[in-house]
C-alpha cells in the first residue's frame, strides 16, 4: 500500500511546475522542522517536569531522610561549587567608616571572602542593647547601582536595627560596589560557566557563610539566633545558604521559590539571573533545597502575581518540603509557613510585617504585634551615606571570579601505561556517572518514519531516503541515509553529524562521493541544529537543557549514539565498522559518543575547538578532564583531525604514544582521505 501511495504521488505531481513542487516541498520541509524542534523543546519540559514529580517521593520516613540528607548536601554543595568547601582564609575585615541616628549605629565594612574576593556590607546595632543580641543577614536582590544593590532595599531592612535586632546588609556578587559579571549565561553567552559548572550562587553562598564568620566575632551579636532574609535573588541566596549552613537559624525569603517542572513549562529561564539555577547533574528539585532546611524555621513568601516565581512553583515546593518537614513533628512543629499576597514580583507590606514577626518568634522567642511589625522603619540613607569604598581594590578578583572559583583538575602526566590506563578509567566513569549522566539510558522503539525525497546526484549514485526516529521518546530527529547500491553483506557505516545550521545541499556532497560506493552514510541532522539559533533561543534552550543535567551537546551525543544502533537495528545495516564525523562541536560530540560506545572505532574531526573553555558545553566538563586528555582517551582507536592546521594536543599524541597506537592518530586532507587510511597529504597530527 505505502509504495503504491508513493507511486500515486509521484505520478499525480508529475503534471505540477518544478517552480511551484520545489516552494511546496521547502513549504513541508520547513513545517517538518518546526515540528521536531517543538518536540525537542517539548522534551526537554517533560524531564523537568519528572524531575519535579520525583523529588522527595521516595522519602517515606525519618529513617529514608536522615540517609539522603547528608548525599543531598554534598550534591548541592558540588553544584554551587562548594565541593569542598573553599579554605577559611583571614578575613582581613576592616571598618572604612559608620554613622549614627536615632534608634541605631551603623559601620562600614570590608572583608575578603577569599584572598581578593571583596565583599562590602553595612552592619547596623541597635542603640542601647543589653547583652549580645539577635542578628539578620540580609542579602539583596539585583538592584543597579554603583554603590551597590544595599541602597534599593533600606525600606525592607531598616526595621531590625530600630528594634533591636543586629543587622548586616551584603552586596550580591555583580551588583556591588566592586563589578563582577552576574549574568553570564542568559545575556553574555559564558557557556564555559556550564563546562566548568559554575553558578555566581555559590560565590554569594560562600560570601554569607564568611559574613557568618565574621558576626560570630562580634560580641554584640549572639551568632546562636541569626536570621537570613532577602527577595528575588537574595532569597534564593538565603535558601542556599540556610540548605547548607546549620548555623542559619530561621530564614525568610521572598519571591524566589520554584519547581523546575514550572520553570521550564512556562518558559521562563531565560528571564531568570545565573544565580537561581545550579548545573543540575544531579537530578535535584527546589523543593529538597528546601528540605535541607528542616527542622528549623522557614517562612516562604510568594506572590500570586509574581511573573517569574509563579504561585504553582512556590505552592508545590513547599508542599513537597512541608513533607519533610512533618517527619520533625506534627504539621512540622510550625516550623514552616507559606504566606501569600496578590501582589507581584514584590515585597508588599504583608510581606514585611510577616518577615518580621517570623525573626521576632523565632530569634527573640517572643510575639511582635502586627502593627509594630507593620511601622515603617527609619528612613532611608543617601547612596553615598552607604557605600564602603572609595575605589574598587587593584588587588581584586570579583570581575575574573568565574574563571577562577572552580577548581579545575591539572593531573600528573602518567608515568607509565597502567598510570594512563587509571585515569583513563577516570575520564570514562566521571563521564558516565556525572556530565553525561543525565542522558536518557532506556531503551525505547525507534517508530521510524521515511520521507520522500531524491538526494539529488548522491541519490543516483547511492540508494537513499530521508528518515526521521526518536532519539528520546516522543523526541524525532532527522536522518538521511545512503548505502551502496550495488554493495551486500558488512560495510563500513559513517556517521556524520551536522553542525547548527550546517547546510547539506543534495547533490553537493562532494567531499563524500568518493565513498559512497564503499561505504553507508547516514547525514544526522541532532537536536536544534536543522537552523541556526538566535542567542536568546541558544541561551532559552541551552540553559532548560542545564536544569536537567544535561546541556544542548550532550543532547546531541545521544542523538548520535542513537544513530548508530538505529541504522544497525532498525534499518538493518551490517556495519563492520563505525565512524563518526562532525566540524568543529559537532566533531566534539562525535567523539564524547564514541567514549560512551566502543562500537565506535574511528573519529574524525574537523577544526575541533580548542578546549571546553571554548565549547561546546558540557556539565561540569572541566573539572573532570579538556578535550585534549579527552581524545587521548579514545586511544586505540582512530582519530584522525581534518585540518590545515589540526589543534597541537600533545597530551593527546601522548595518549596514543603510552597506548603504542601513534599510527592511529593523524592527520587528512578530507574524510575521503581518512576513511581511506594513510596517503598521500596525510600524516601526523
Amino acid at each position: 500500500m505505502a509504495a503504491f501511495l508513493s507511486r500515486w504521488v509521484r505520478s499525480a505531481s508529475a503534471g505540477i511546475p518544478a517552480g511551484l513542487r520545489r516552494a511546496v516541498k521547502r513549504r513541508l520541509d520547513a513545517r517538518a522542522v518546526g515540528a521536531r524542534e517543538a518536540a525537542a523543546r517539548a522534551g526537554l519540559v517533560r524531564e523537568a517536569v519528572r524531575l519535579s514529580e520525583a523529588c522527595l517521593a521516595e522519602i517515606a520516613d525519618r529513617a529514608d531522610w536522615d540517609r539522603r540528607r547528608p548525599e543531598a548536601r554534598r550534591c548541592l554543595r558540588d553544584m554551587l561549587g562548594l565541593e569542598p568547601l573553599p579554605e577559611r582564609t583571614p578575613l582581613r575585615a576592616r571598618m572604612t567608616g559608620g554613622w549614627e541616628r536615632a534608634d541605631y549605629r551603623a559601620e562600614k565594612w570590608v572583608f575578603e571572602s577569599l584572598p581578593g574576593l571583596y565583599v562590602t556590607g553595612n552592619f547596623y546595632l541597635p542603640k542601647n542593647a543589653d547583652g549580645p543580641v539577635p542578628a539578620v543577614v540580609y542579602l539583596n536582590g539585583h538592584w543597579a547601582s554603583l554603590d551597590g544593590a544595599k541602597t534599593g532595599f533600606q525600606d525592607r531592612y531598616l526595621w531590625y536595627p530600630a528594634h533591636g535586632f543586629a543587622l548586616l546588609v551584603l552586596d550580591p556578587v555583580g551588583y556591588g560596589e566592586i563589578p563582577g559579571i552576574h549574568p553570564g549565561t542568559n545575556r553574555l553567552q559564558q557557556w564555559h560557566w556550564l563546562s566548568l559548572g559554575y553558578t555566581p550562587a555559590g560565590v554569594e553562598v560562600w560570601n554569607a557563610m564568611r559574613a557568618l564568620d565574621w558576626l560570630e566575632t562580634r560580641p554584640e551579636v549572639d551568632a546562636a539566633r541569626v536570621g537570613a532574609t532577602g527577595i528575588s535573588g537574595g532569597g534564593v541566596i538565603t535558601q542556599f545558604w540556610a540548605a547548607l549552613d546549620d548555623r542559619v537559624a530561621a530564614a525568610a525569603p521572598s519571591c524566589s521559590t520554584y519547581t523546575l517542572g514550572t520553570q521550564a513549562a512556562r518558559g521562563l529561564i531565560p528571564q531568570q539571573c545565573d544565580c537561581t539555577y545550579y548545573p543540575n547533574v544531579h537530578g535535584m528539585d527546589f523543593p529538597e533545597v528546601l528540605a535541607l532546611i528542616a527542622p528549623r524555621p522557614l517562612l516562604i513568601l510568594g506572590g500570586r502575581r509574581d511573573v517569574i516565581f509563579p504561585p504553582e512553583g512556590f505552592r508545590e515546593a513547599a508542599r513537597r518540603a512541608r513533607k519533610i518537614y512533618d517527619l520533625y513533628g506534627p504539621d512540622g512543629g510550625g516550623r514552616i509557613r507559606l504566606v501569600e499576597s496578590g501582589a507581584g514580583h514584590a515585597d508588599p507590606p504583608h510581606f514585611l510585617q510577616e518577615t518580621r514577626q517570623w525573626m521576632c518568634r523565632w530569634l527573640r522567642g517572643e510575639a511582635v504585634p502586627a502593627a509594630e511589625a507593620a511601622a515603617a522603619g527609619p528612613p532611608p540613607e543617601p547612596p553615598a551615606t552607604l557605600r564602603c569604598l572609595p575605589a574598587v581594590p587593584d588587588n581584586a578578583l570579583n570581575g575574573r571570579i568565574q574563571d577562577r572559583w572552580i577548581r579545575c583538575p591539572a593531573p600528573p602526566e602518567p608515568a607509565d601505561r597502567g598510570e594512563w590506563q587509571r585515569r583513563r578509567e577516570e575520564i570514562l566513569s566521571g563521564l558516565r556517572s556525572t556530565v553525561l549522566g543525565g542522558l536518557a539510558k532506556e531503551e525505547i522503539p525507534f517508530r521510524t518514519r521515511a520521507f520522500a525525497a531524491s538526494g539529488g546526484y548522491a541519490g543516483e549514485m547511492a540508494r537513499f531516503r530521508d528518515y526521521q526516529f526518536d532519539a528520546e521518546a516522543g523526541v524525532p530527529v532527522k536522518v538521511s541515509l545512503l548505502t551502496p547500491k550495488d554493495r551486500t553483506g558488512p560495510l563500513p557505516l559513517v556517521i556524520w553529524s551536522r553542525s547548527p545550521g550546517e547546510p547539506v545541499i543534495f547533490p553537493d556532497l562532494d567531499e563524500f562521493f568518493p565513498v559512497l560506493r564503499t561505504h553507508a552514510l547516514a547525514i544526522l541532522s541532532p537536536r536544534f541544529s536543522e537552523r541556526p539559533l538566535t542567542a536568546h533561543a541558544h541561551a532559552d534552550l541551552e540553559r532548560t537543557a542545564a536544569l536537567t543535567g544535561r546541556s544542548l551537546a550532550a543532547l546531541r551525543i545521544r542523538d548520535i549514539l542513537r544513530t548508530a544502533a538505529w541504522a544497525v537495528r532498525d534499518r538493518g545495516v551490517e556495519a563492520s565498522d563505525i565512524a563518526v564525523y562532525g566540524a568543529g562541536e559537532a566533531g566534539v560530540a562525535g567523539l564524547y559518543a564514541a567514549l560512551l560506545e566502543p562500537s565506535i572505532g574511528h573519529v574524525i574531526l574537523r577544526d575541533p575547538p580548542a578546549s571546553h573553555w571554548i565549547g561546546p558545553a558540557l556539565p561540569m566538563i572541566l573539572r573532570l578532564t579538556d578535550l585534549d586528555e579527552a581524545a587521548g582517551a579514545l586511544a586505540p582507536r582512530r582519530l584522525t583531525q581534518v585540518a590545515r592546521r589540526p589543534q597541537e594536543w600533545p597530551r593527546t599524541r601522548a595518549c596514543y604514544d603510552r597506548m603504542a597506537a601513534s599510527a592511529a592518530y593523524r592527520r587528512a586532507d578530507s574524510v575521503a582521505d581518512a576513511l581511506r587510511g594513510p596517503a598521500t597529504g596525510a600524516g601526523s597530527c
